[in-house]
Formats: structure tokens, sequence, C-alpha cells
């Protein structure tokens, strides 16, 4: 065996199994740490006296571990064979680095750290580095605040603190890697058969597991051997999901192409940003940006650029697992391409398909019965007042779409005219038109069923039919804001941006990475949000909505006004207060003076229009008529006997859903989200002098954590539940693990469901009716008997 065979079998071993390189390092007396993210400061690592070893968890059929904590279906196929891999007796002490390189190593990480406050097994040592990547002097700041706590917590696990000199010290080592890198990449472009695509995934993935010095070692040995022409293959560039294993390279490759290089997060991109010489060098937003913070026009023109420099004939964009970033690489690139041929290689992960009763299809479904009269009113205002945003649209003033998780206050005191991107979904559903809308996308290139929830603002850019489209169309907006709490949602409002012509600001998603966290967030951050909140995330936050000021003052010629604004975040707190004392009757009544029929349009007009007057006036309003049905005894059926909370996002397309079993079952949903998290989740007072935009990013800061994160979810749901007397929970699918869990521990059963609000089929709500009702004659029922014999 030649010294370039013997280099490319050990290369081929470390990247397969870097549990037996940490192993061996580990019995040499190094100092090893596993790393989770494909940005993981490897670098930075090493000066602190640590040797980093990427965790790549075996491509092992059956997870038991992982699906007892977060059950079957919940997550990509990575995910379970990450947490698989985390949950083994044998990292119980490891040092794990985990990165925000995708949005689901964060859950994960807070994952452990609840495992970790339960008590119950997993590693102990582990912590989360949040880089974020979006080219902005902020996100530099807050990276290198969380370099810092880093180097903090690498000196507790037996490192030091990373220093100027010692990054210096290591930078020629790191510059020589680099080097040969860049020099492999160049053989493998000229001859192919030298350095096939698989090997040199397998070489960058090897650069996260071995060691700088033995990697150059291996590099020299396969640069010495004598480049011989091999037979012309069809050359091919690779993009989109960052490959977990060589899998997908390997049916490229025997496939008779030939890989000559690639744009995803493991490519050699890794290596054309020369190496660190300093600290400060860490914190640059570029550095290792990963594909879901990448500007996807970008990413394809730099795609189609280095594809047509290294000869490639076709541009192959990889969706692997679930990946959901990926497929909107496809329409930039084919836009791009020229001559190029653009090919979508998808590998899903096996899931064996559930069984489907077959049902006849519903024409439509039935409209649900409203208790209270200001559900009525809500409607006709705001049907008055998108009425008027499209007259004000269509005389000029400015427009903005913008997600329900990022900041609209800073919008409201410009009175500056917006809908509330999620909002504009829900009317697509009720008004029956998302089929068409998905039609749409698809036939303008993009993906229909990626977060439809959050594309139908896209959609809308496209659909030319006025006497079609809801409400009469959503007006093209100037501004489209958004938080990144998703990996597709930057792509999502970069179309937005490009297709209605509009400007994009993306508000950084941060995590806190603290080991403990205040799990009783309802009782503390109304007013100590200070306290239970990190600064370095307020502070980020604090300047992104002043960014977001100047760019709109700039835009539209008006000042900001902070007395205006004052005012604007006062009623919001009013508002919210008004939603906390209903939701607080509602919890106290016996029977429910409303379902969540009522409650979720409710609360959910009044809070698109939160900061006026009017949203305010209309909380209190709501408020009055609940707590004079109370006072009249009044119940939403004469036998109530099963009161049930709904875990997700509402439905909707067809919320009489929800009343199918008031009179048969005397079975009540008394609880959702939408009023809950009104109460608890929106009240940051500013009193004493506070800033009231730092109260602006206090409440968006965790906009989100309250639903899915663990330790946030799972005990404010608990916490709800048993509030309400609540006997049993229909959870949907994006309903997050651990809250499930919570709540069974809790003694509350759970119907998962596992659908999601916005991608039901005509049949599908007929097909989830079985399952309804054996659970509440089953599970709930006993719970509610028990609660009643106890009552009485």
């Amino acid at each position: 065996m030649t010294r370039a065979a013997t280099a490319f079998a050990a290369i081929a071993a470390a990247y397969q199994d870097p549990d037996a390189v940490a192993r061996a390092l580990t019995a040499d007396g190094v100092r090893v740490i596993r790393t989770i993210g494909s940005d993981a400061p490897d670098a930075f690592l090493r000066a602190a006296g640590f040797a980093p070893v990427r965790a790549r968890p075996a491509d092992a059929p059956a997870t038991p571990r992982a699906d007892a904590l977060i059950g079957k279906a919940a997550g990509r196929r990575r995910v379970h064979r990450l947490i698989e891999w985390l949950l083994d007796p044998a990292q119980a002490q490891t040092p794990i680095l985990i990165t925000r390189a995708d949005s689901e190593q964060p859950q994960v990480f807070a994952a452990l750290r609840e495992l970790r406050r339960l008590g119950a097994d997993g590693p102990k040592r582990f912590t989360m580095l949040d880089l974020l990547h979006q080219p902005r002097e902020s996100s530099r700041v807050y990276n290198r605040a969380r370099l810092a706590q880093l180097g903090a917590w690498l000196a507790e696990q037996g490192g030091e603190a990373p220093s100027d000199e010692a990054i210096a010290a290591g930078h020629a080592l790191e510059t020589r890697l680099h080097d040969r890198m860049l020099a492999v990449q160049a053989r493998r472009v000229v001859s192919p058969s030298a350095v096939c695509g698989i090997d040199f995934l397998r070489i960058v993935g090897a650069c996260a597991v071995l060691p700088p010095e033995r990697m150059i070692a291996y590099l020299d040995a396969i640069l010495a051997e004598p480049v011989e022409a091999g037979a012309a293959a069809r050359r091919v560039w690779v993009t989109g999901s960052a490959p977990e294993d060589d899998r997908a390279y390997a049916e490229i490759e025997h496939g008779g192409a030939a890989i000559v290089g690639e744009s995803h997060d493991w490519g050699v991109a890794r290596f054309r940003l020369p190496p660190a010489r300093s600290l400060e060098a860490f914190s640059d937003p570029a550095r290792l940006a990963p594909l879901s913070s990448r500007a996807i026009a970008t990413l394809a023109t730099e795609s189609v650029a280095d594809a047509r420099a290294a000869g490639a004939e076709a541009i192959v964009n990889l969706a692997l697992d679930g990946e959901e970033v990926a497929p909107w690489l496809l329409k930039p690139l084919r836009a791009q391409a020229g001559n190029l041929t653009i090919e979508s290689f998808v590998r899903p992960e096996p899931v064996a398909p559930g069984p489907r009763a077959p049902t006849a299809q519903r024409a439509a479904p039935e409209r649900s019965r409203k208790l209270l009269d200001v559900t009525a009113d809500f409607g006709t205002y705001q049907r008055d007042w998108f009425a008027g945003i499209r007259a004000a649209v269509a005389g000029g003033a400015p427009f903005a779409v913008v997600n329900a998780n990022a900041p609209q206050e800073i919008l409201r005191a410009f009175d500056l005219p917006f809908v509330v991107n999620q909002w504009w979904a829900s009317i697509v559903a009720a008004k029956r038109q998302s089929g068409r809308y998905r039609t749409l996308l698809t036939e303008h290139g993009y993906p229909a069923e990626i977060e439809a929830y959050s594309t139908q603002a896209l959609a809308a850019a496209f659909d030319g039919q006025a006497d079609q489209a809801p409400w009469g169309g959503l007006p093209s907006p100037d501004f489209v804001h958004a938080i990144a709490s998703s990996d597709p949602t930057p792509a999502i409002f970069e179309a937005m941006a490009v297709e209605h012509g509009a400007s994009r600001f993306l508000y950084e998603r941060t995590v806190d990475p603290r080991a403990e966290i205040e799990t009783r967030w309802w009782d503390v951050m109304h007013d100590d949000w200070e306290v239970a909140l990190e600064g370095e995330r307020l502070d980020l936050l604090v300047a992104e909505l002043r960014a977001v000021i100047a760019e709109i003052e700039r835009a539209t010629g008006r000042s900001f006004d902070e007395t205006r604004f004052r005012d604007v975040m006062t009623l919001v707190n009013e508002q919210e207060a008004y939603y906390r004392a209903t939701r607080d009757l509602i919890a106290r009544a016996v029977p429910a003076p409303i379902s969540i029929v009522d409650s979720m349009p409710a609360t959910m007009v009044p809070q698109w229009h939160r900061g006026s007057l009017w949203a305010r006036d209309a909380a209190r309003a709501f408020h009055d008529e609940v707590a004079a049905r109370v006072a009249a005894g009044q119940g939403v059926t004469a036998r109530e006997r099963v009161r049930l909370m709904w875990v997700g996002r509402g439905l909707w397309s067809d919320t009489a859903f929800y009343q199918r079993w008031e009179e048969s079952h005397g079975a009540v949903f008394v609880w959702s989200m939408y009023l809950a998290l009104a109460a608890d989740g929106y009240i940051r007072n500013f009193g004493s002098g506070r800033d009231p935009l730092r109260a602006l990013a206090a409440r968006f800061l965790t906009m989100g954590d309250e639903l899915r994160m663990p330790s946030w979810s799972g005990p404010w749901h608990v916490h709800e539940a048993q509030s309400h007397r609540i006997d049993g929970a229909i959870a949907l699918s994006d309903a997050d693990p651990f809250t499930v869990r919570a709540l069974v521990a809790a003694g509350i059963p759970v119907l998962e469901l596992g659908v999601d609000n916005f991608a039901l089929g005509p049949d599908d709500l007929e097909r989830l009716d079985a399952r309804v009702v054996a659970f509440i004659e089953g599970p709930a029922g006993a719970c509610a008997a028990a609660r009643l014999g106890a009552a009485a």
C-alpha cells in the first residue's frame, strides 16, 4: 500500500469513527472536547489546550434512548442519532461543545440542560456557543462576549482561557493545514480520479477529528503521490445540505459523476478564510457561517462561479434528511446557471407511514359557533382595517409584513401600516386558499411544503386573481422583518424581499447558554426581566432595533418619536393585563364560560393591533364580556365534564373541530396558547426610568421559547394545565416533546395527533375524530371522573 493509500485509509477511519479517535487521544493523555456544529472554532479550542473531535453519530437505524426522550416522530433523524449518542453513558463526563449551526442544536442543548435539572441520566459537562453570523457590528460584539464566556468555561474544564499569544502560536500550524487543504482541492480539480469527492468530504470531516499535525502528514503523503490522468467523468459541483456522512456522495459518484467541489458547510470554503491570528478574528460573523445564515442569492452566485471555475457541467443541490434551507437554493441557482445543469438530490430519511383510514372528503368545514358578541365586532373591525390598509398602500403609504415573533411596536410608533405574516396565513387558510397558494409557490420555483404557515405572504406576490385573493389580496410590502428563529426563515424572507421588491431586516435569534435558568418565568418576567435575561442578549436586540429605526427613518423621511413609542409600549402592557385577568377568570370558572373557539380570535385580532387604543379597549371588552358570563354562571355546554388543552398552533381553517364533542361528551377545549401567552409572555413593565426600547427587546427575546424550548415550555404548560383543571391535552406536531413529557409526568394524559395546523388535507380532520373520541372516552375521561369525584 502506498503512503497516499495509507493516508486515505487513516482519514476514512477517522471520519467514520470519531469516537475511536477520541478514545485513543484520551488514552494518550490528550485533553479532548467533542464538538457539535459546523461553526465550532477548532483553533480557539486548541489554543485552550483541548483537542476538538467532531461528534458524528453512527448511522444507526434504531435510536431507543432518543425515541424515549423526544418520540419517534419528532425532529430529523440526525437529531435522533445525535441525542442517542449524547445519552450514551460513555459521554456522561465528556466535555461537549454545541453551537448554533442550525435551529435544532439549541433545542438539543436545552434538552440536555433540562435533563440535568431533572436529575436524569445524560452528559454533565456541556455548553452552548451561540455564535451569530449576520454581517453586523452588533453580532460581532455579541460573539466577542460569547467567546469570552466559552474561554472561562474551558478553563473550568481543566484547560485555559485562550489568549492572543496562544492563538498566534498556533497560527503557523493552522496556516500549514489550510495551505495543504487548498492544494488538495486544486489537485482534485485537475484530476478527480486522484482525489474523488468522497475522499475530499472525508478529508474535510477528518480535519475536525484528527490533530492538525497528523492531518498535515496525511495530506503531504497524498500530495506527494504523482497525479495520473483518469477516465473522463461528468464533473459536478455539490451544494445545499451539509452531509453528515458520505452516502449521498457515494451515490452520486457511483453513478458515474466526479464531484470536483462543494459549497456546503463541510466543503473547501472552510479553508479559504485565513486562519485567525487573534481572539478578535473568531468573533467575525462571516467565519464558518452555516447554510442557514447565508444569503441564498449570494450563495447561489458563489456556487455557480466556483462550479464554472472547476470545470463542472452540473450543480447538484443536496436536500438531505428533511433539511429545510437547501430547497430554497434551487430557484436562484437556476436563474444564474447559464449552461450549467441544476439538479436536485433529495434523500429523506425513511419514515414508516401510519395507517390512514379511507373517509369521504368534505366539501367545506362547518362553521364554528361563537358565544361572544365582541368576536363579531372584532371581525368587522379587522375587515375595515384591512380595507383601509389596502387603500393607504394604493395611495403611496409605506407598508410592512412582519413575522409574529418579530418586534412590531417600532412600526406602530412610526404609524407605518403592517400586516403580521401569520395573521395573513390564517386568513388564507380560513378562506380555503392554501391549496391554490401552494400551487402558486410551486409554479414560481419555491418550496410549497416548507413552513407553509410562513410562506403565504410570499405566495401573495404571485396572486393575480383579485376575485379569489383573500380579502382582496395582500399589498406588496416595502419592508419585511423577521427573527431568524428557524433555519428556513432567512431564506423565506429573502425570497419575499426579492419578489415584493422590499427591504429585508433579519433579527438575530439568540440562545440563553446558561447552565441554569428560571423555569417559573411567568412569575418574574413582567417586572424583573433585566435580571431574568442576559445583558448580552438585550444589548444585541436593542442595537438591532436602533438599526431598524434608522433604516425606516432613511426610507420614509419620518422621525422616530420617543414619546409616541413610550405610549405604544404602555398601551401594550395595559392590553396584556386585560388578557391576564381574562385568562385567570377562565381558569377559575367551572363551567368554562367560553372555549378556545372564542378566545383565539378574541385574543389574536387585537394582538395584531397591539399598541393601539382600539386594541387595548378591545381586550377590555373581551374581559368584560367573559366576566359577565362567569357572573351569570353561563358555560359553553350545559353538562361540562371534560376540560381539554390544545397544544400548538390553532386550526384556523376549521375551528368548528374544537366544538364537535361539546354536546356529545361535554368536552370543552378550555386552553390554547394564544390567550395564555398574551397573559404571561408580553408584559414588560418599564417604570422607574427604565428604557422602553430595552423592555421591547425583553419582550421579543424569549418569543417562542415559552412554547417549544425545554425548561421554558414544559413547566409553563403544566402550570397552565393545573390552574385550568385540565383533564387531557391534545397536541399538534409542533409541540415540544419535553412539554408532552412534562404534562404526562404531571398526570395529564396527552394525545399526540402528529399533524400540522396548515398542511391538513380535506379529510384529515375527519380522520382524527375516532382518535379524539377514544381519548375523551378513555384517559381524559378517567381524569375528569377522578376530578369531579374529588370535587364532590
